[in-house]
């Protein structure tokens, strides 16, 4: 805008007689370019400068303020992701130990459990070794009664008479407990 005043200044002291070339020298126009610069200058050094100056200090701060606080953002990150790796670690530790004391607990119940098994089983064969002793037992003490009638009854009827008596059952007793000894 300024340039416009300027040229039509120009104009109205020369006339309008020629045109102006790029080259030609004007001293009119260099004195009101260099008023009007100093004037700007005067103008944005008292006015825009200080605001200029002032938003840009203001925006230094807020920047390095904000690095500040990336900064230990950064470094409670890492610490964070430190803590983090070494509850990880500690949290497989346990884990693996856990996993052990699990597989030791399970091995001592199998362990365990086979024992009584085992246990158990001596104690049924015990119980049917005794059982078995007990009938046989009963068997001989039945088929000793059983030979001893029947060497009564044959012997009755080889003799006669009829043999019932405890004394005759004693003496065949006893020659049965003989024949057993010698075998």
């Amino acid at each position: 805008m300024t340039t416009m005043l300027l040229m039509l200044a120009q104009e109205a002291e020369h006339g309008t007689a020629g045109a102006p070339t790029p080259f030609a020298v004007n001293s009119g126009l260099i004195i009101w370019t260099w008023i009007v610069f100093v004037t700007l200058l005067f103008l944005l050094k008292k006015f825009a400068f200080p605001a200029i100056l002032k938003a840009t200090e203001d925006r230094e701060r807020t920047i390095a303020r904000q690095l500040d606080e990336a900064e230990q953002a950064n470094t409670e990150a890492r610490r964070l992701l430190e803590e983090n790796r070494r509850m990880l670690a500690e949290a497989r530790a346990q884990s693996q130990a856990l996993l052990a004391e699990a597989k030791a607990a399970a091995e001592k119940e199998r362990s365990g459990a086979i024992e009584k098994t085992r246990h158990e089983q001596d104690e049924i064969l015990a119980r049917a070794r005794r059982e078995i002793t007990a009938e046989r037992d009963k068997a001989l003490v039945e088929l000793r009664r059983e030979a001893v009638d029947l060497s009564l009854a044959a012997a009755a009827k080889l003799i006669g008479q009829r043999l019932d008596g405890p004394a005759d059952r004693s003496l065949v007793e006893r020659y049965l407990a003989s024949l057993e000894k010698a075998n």
